[in-house]
């Protein structure tokens, strides 16, 4: 794809949102992080669900590591995986007691090593709570990034790298939540809503579909 179709993708994409922002409800970075972390294999919705009574009763890392773990499975245990996200997130506000101040961390060395937290919700919360020009890849980007044409890699990886190098500057910031608002809610998995998408004319992924159809009236 062309540099110019990138742009024009990213200005569209922008147009129809200026200031796209996370589903996910936080108040503080903490609060982001925790929600980051229960969104891995869940919906931002049974997310939001769980965590508005969560920080009402445990907004800071020091109440949440209170609760401890079986105080903290009966506000997430809707989500998946949740025993599992109930142990990372009790070591994990330990952590940034023991080792921050109990202040979430604004590098990507220091937010990985914080128990489950890996490249994808590192980004996301240097993205949000930092304002860095990251790519958090999650299954949205990866699909809407190939089927377009933005990217070709095999792995999350090496999609957020050929992105971060494709989309200009000025789109950068806002990139991945564009990305993933439109695979949520118009370039879905199985039935990719083509007839109403602002990207069409651009998409690689159309373009395909549009030359089946043009050789099958043959």
């Amino acid at each position: 794809m062309s540099a110019a179709d990138i742009g024009r993708i990213f200005a569209r994409l922008r147009e129809s949102n200026e200031q796209p922002e996370t589903e996910l409800e936080f108040a503080t970075p903490f609060q982001l992080l925790i929600a980051v972390i229960l969104s891995a294999q869940a919906t931002d919705k049974s997310v939001n669900q769980a965590t508005r009574a969560l920080f009402a009763d445990a907004p800071t890392p020091d109440a949440m590591l209170a609760l401890g773990e079986s105080g903290l499975v009966p506000y997430i245990n809707r989500i998946g995986l949740f025993r599992s996200k109930a142990k990372n997130v009790i070591a994990s506000c330990r952590q940034l007691l023991d080792k921050h101040a109990g202040e979430v961390p604004a590098t990507r060395e220091a937010l990985e090593a914080l128990p489950g937290v890996g490249r994808k919700t590192a980004n996301v919360v240097l993205n949000v709570a930092f304002g860095e020009a990251t790519i958090a890849v999650d299954t949205h980007i990866f699909r809407v990034a190939r089927r377009i044409g933005l990217a070709s890699g095999e792995t999350p990886l090496a999609v957020e790298r050929e992105l971060l190098q494709c989309i200009p500057e000025e789109f950068r910031r806002s990139a991945h939540h564009w990305l993933i608002l439109h695979g949520r809610y118009v370039c879905k998995a199985r039935r990719p809503e083509c007839a109403r998408c602002g990207l069409a004319d651009l998409c690689a992924h159309n373009a395909v579909v549009g030359q089946s159809l043009a050789s099958s009236d043959v």
